[in-house]
């Protein structure tokens, strides 16, 4: 990571020094940094918060960086317009520190962008097809080969399902399972970053990309399941919320080790607040 990109970086937390602004979640030389901003856009009766995701390669600024978009106030497709519209203007600034450049240029053009001045519910009611990509909550199980890097490797876990807003459970037995639920852009996000970035250790010790991981089953979580969990409820494998986990040993012999990762809420929005591990059996 150069010394202009480091210095970057320091300055945007400088400027997005508010409460909730800017998140720094990853810093490696080799890895490169990844880190959020949260910038409000357009006029202030109808301003939204829009979460940009940034990783800077160790390359950067002489590529372009990789960014993800979120927004509660935005469909998917507001979301996926912002983010190709930032790869756009990025591709025409590299070589030079360009994130300040890119959050200000959106603050300046959301509205062209997304329309973002009027909201969904103006332009009548969406499609059928458009409330399935949309509003459905998804569910993922992942199969990890192994992890030689065991508690740098959950530590990214717990990170990447924190910025995404994602939820679920990392089993390490026998078999390693992550069962994530979320938004099916998030979950797709969430996949592109766990196949990109270095997150574990090959045989010599070098930091390595995961290449053997498969996705066993992704699909949308069904009405009935979804209001059960909007009650607050929990089932077998699952947690809802933000609420803190204790630790406690498993009792049963051989049994695998169960961490429940619970980011901002994905069922019930609210303050963020820690994410805790917990140990359970499987």
């Amino acid at each position: 990571m150069s010394e202009r990109a480091l210095e970057e970086i320091a300055v945007l937390s400088a400027i997005y020094c508010g409460a909730g602004q800017f998140e720094w979640t990853q810093r490696s030389d080799t890895e490169g940094n990844i880190f959020h901003i949260q910038v409000p856009v357009g006029e202030s009766s109808g301003r939204k918060t829009v979460t940009l995701l940034f990783h800077l390669p160790a390359e950067y600024p002489s590529c372009v960086p990789g960014i993800s978009v979120s927004c509660e106030q935005l469909t998917r497709r507001q979301c996926e317009d912002i983010k190709q519209s930032l790869l756009t203007k990025a591709s025409a600034l590299v070589s030079e520190p360009m994130v300040h450049e890119l959050v200000l240029w959106l603050q300046q053009n959301a509205e062209n962008i997304t329309d973002v001045e009027q909201p969904s519910r103006h332009r009548g009611p969406p499609g059928r097809s458009e409330i399935h990509v949309d509003e459905r909550v998804w569910t993922a199980l992942l199969l990890i080969d192994h992890m030689r890097s065991k508690a740098k490797y959950i530590k990214t876990v717990e990170k990447w399902t924190w910025d995404l807003e994602l939820t679920g459970r990392l089993f390490t037995g026998q078999l390693i399972l992550l069962l994530l639920q979320g938004t099916r852009r998030n979950i797709k996000e969430y996949l592109h970053l766990h196949k990109s970035v270095k997150v574990d250790v090959d045989s010599a010790g070098k930091k390595c990309k995961e290449k053997m991981m498969s996705v066993l089953c992704e699909r949308p979580l069904s009405e009935e399941r979804k209001q059960f969990l909007l009650q607050g409820k929990c089932h077998r494998g699952m947690t809802t919320g933000c609420t803190p986990f204790r630790k406690h040993s498993s009792k049963t012999a051989g049994a695998g080790e169960a961490h429940v990762i619970t980011m901002r809420a994905l069922f019930r929005r609210g303050p963020r607040t820690p994410a805790v591990f917990a140990q359970s059996e499987l």
